[in-house]
């Protein structure tokens, strides 16, 4: 079954585009859809040598609005995370398109083809344009992305399998966007930065054990294997900044087999693990989104009548949303989070 490009090589450039549907205009979002997969080719053909990559992904919200055809398993509302001092929320969000390349250019150019289609059905919540920064670093100066798992360990943590044959090659998807605090990170020594991190910052070597304190980045997000099979996620991290308005950020994009891998990272992060003990970079970092979608395969966002559509008289069920706090998309609080996964990029 034919694949949105899930696992690729680390993009030179990214676009990150997240949209809400307008009321009533669900038909004709659907339909230009199905449209994407060749739109992405007669951009990508003019310039071959780009490796243009293309991923759409949907939220729980809009799937039943948008497809004839049964919720992916694990598809439910972005799961927010409060805890004593920072918080990861949730904002609006019913598609989200992931372009990324070895120029902006041909980023651009698919977002501006893409936006005419839609335009006139969607909004658009968020557009951030990312690039690459220097050895693979985001701009607090870490190497992003080393420790992202390869080949068939790729493969196995961000797509799905037989847990799900209706929608095996497709991935779950959870962005969030943070915004630095430049000024307090830079007045921190360069042994004080790697004990928030967890690695050195010149080599991006990870401490051992016994140096990592408890509450880095790395600690809280290296996660315990479970009946022998290793927790990862695959991140497509990118900086975005302007220096104008002196913003400056992260874009985190990790992409799953199950949703519930990044949510355990996320909760460390926020809460704690054990609860209290939050990640230390979240106190130079603000998360001002956050989203899940699930990219389907492509076979589906091309036709996605490939899936049979709901059977409603057989009283199945829909997933318990209650069950991971389906909580309505607020505004953004004032203090937040990097959830950046594990500062890797594949």
């Amino acid at each position: 079954m034919p694949t949105q490009k899930i696992v690729a090589p680390p993009a030179k450039a990214a676009m990150f585009l997240v949209l809400t549907v307008n009321e009533g205009a669900e038909a004709q979002v659907a339909d230009v859809l199905t449209g994407v997969s060749d739109l992405t080719k007669a951009v990508s053909f003019r310039v071959p040598t780009s490796n243009l990559l293309c991923v759409v992904g949907i939220g729980h919200d809009a799937w039943g609005r948008l497809f004839d055809a049964p919720l992916p398993r694990d598809l439910h509302p972005f799961r927010e995370f409060h805890g004593e001092v920072h918080s990861a929320p949730a904002t609006p969000g019913d598609i989200l398109i992931h372009l990324r390349a070895g120029t902006q250019d041909v980023c651009f150019e698919l977002a501006k083809q893409l936006m005419s289609r839609l335009r006139p059905y969607t909004r658009v919540q968020d557009e951030v344009h990312g690039f690459k920064f220097f050895e693979e670093r985001d701009l607090l100066g870490f190497v992003d992305g080393t420790a992202n798992p390869e080949d068939e360990d790729a493969q196995s943590a961000a797509v799905v399998g037989d847990q799900d044959p209706s929608y095996r090659g497709g991935s779950y998807v959870l962005v969030q966007k943070y915004l630095h605090q430049m000024d307090e990170w830079e007045a921190l020594s360069t042994g004080e930065q790697e004990r928030v991190i967890g690695r050195s910052k010149l080599e991006d070597i990870e401490m051992s054990d016994e140096q990592k304190p408890a509450n880095s980045h790395v600690a809280l997000n290296d996660l315990d294997d479970v009946d022998g099979h290793a927790r990862e996620i695959m991140r497509d991290n990118m900086p975005f900044g302007e220096v104008g308005s002196a913003e400056f950020g992260t874009y985190f994009i990790g992409y799953a087999a199950d949703p519930a891998v990044t949510e355990t990272m996320l909760e460390n992060m926020f809460i704690g693990n054990p609860p209290g003990t939050y990640d230390r970079i979240l106190d130079f970092s603000t998360a001002v989104t956050g989203g899940l979608f699930f990219a389907p395969p492509r076979s589906f966002l091309d036709d996605p009548t490939t899936v049979p559509a709901q059977d409603t008289s057989s009283g199945a069920d829909a997933p318990d949303d209650d069950a991971v706090s389906a909580s309505p998309a607020p505004a953004a609080p004032a203090d937040g989070s990097l959830g950046i996964g594990s500062l890797k990029r594949p």
